[in-house]
């Protein structure tokens, strides 16, 4: 979208790489986020992010479209609403800045409107009683009732650090009851099969458990290998 456009320092607006299949968005659905995570090592996530929607079993699973803002202030946000495709996710770096609400009630009408897929926001939201009827996924670091400004600087669809995440616009973004994280979308193809080949073991793993007949030695081996004398 800048095109050959000169923009004043702090500002810019890109369209979304749109790299993700939507079936295979869909497939990722099913996916918990902690095996996500598991299979990328179990060292990447969001840290110190809270979902304020209230339901347990609500997630988000779509295409990052990034926002960069200034701590407080929310007018790249309203762009990229306007911007967003259904399921998007609205991913915002404002910094882990607590003092004012980045989105609210009002936006959050306009993001159900649109079909949004959810925000991921590094600051601060207000209006929790809307937020928390359980329609659409929040997850932020806290929250305020001050309210924003809307004066700038920002940048859309870049790449953002959010809440120690780093998010790349298009990248598919994961959201439960267990956390959020992200994957790159140059990597998201390769990594299906082996987050469904987890669930397969972890599911042979629950069944086993459940009926007593776990093998001692799956842990004895570990603690062996650690000198332990067992």
């Amino acid at each position: 979208m800048s095109g050959n456009k000169t923009w004043p320092p702090g500002y810019s607006i890109e369209e979304m790489p749109r790299h993700l299949d939507p079936g295979l968005i869909a497939r990722f659905s099913d996916v918990p986020v902690a095996v996500a995570g598991d299979c990328m090592g179990r060292s990447l996530g969001a840290m110190g992010l809270k979902a304020y929607h209230d339901n347990l079993r609500l997630g988000l699973c779509g295409p990052a479209l990034t926002v960069q803002v200034r701590p407080g202030d929310n007018l790249m946000i309203h762009k990229a609403l306007m911007m967003a495709r259904p399921g998007d996710i609205i991913v915002v770096d404002g910094g882990g800045d607590l003092t004012q609400a980045l989105i609210g009630g009002l936006m959050r009408t306009t993001a159900l409107a649109r079909r949004i897929g959810g925000f991921v926001i590094d600051g601060a939201i207000r209006d929790l009683v809307e937020w928390a009827d359980g329609r659409m996924p929040v997850f932020a670091r806290g929250h305020t009732h001050r309210g924003p400004s809307k004066e700038g600087p920002g940048r859309i669809n870049v790449p953002i650090a959010c809440a120690g995440l780093a998010v790349l616009p298009g990248d598919l973004v994961m959201g439960d009851a267990d956390g959020v994280i992200c994957i790159p979308a140059r990597e998201a193809e390769a990594l299906l099969p082996r987050a469904q080949a987890h669930l397969q073991r972890e599911d042979a793993i629950r069944r086993s458990n459940e009926h007593g007949t776990s093998d001692p030695e799956r842990f004895d081996a570990v603690l062996r290998a650690k000198g332990l004398p067992v």
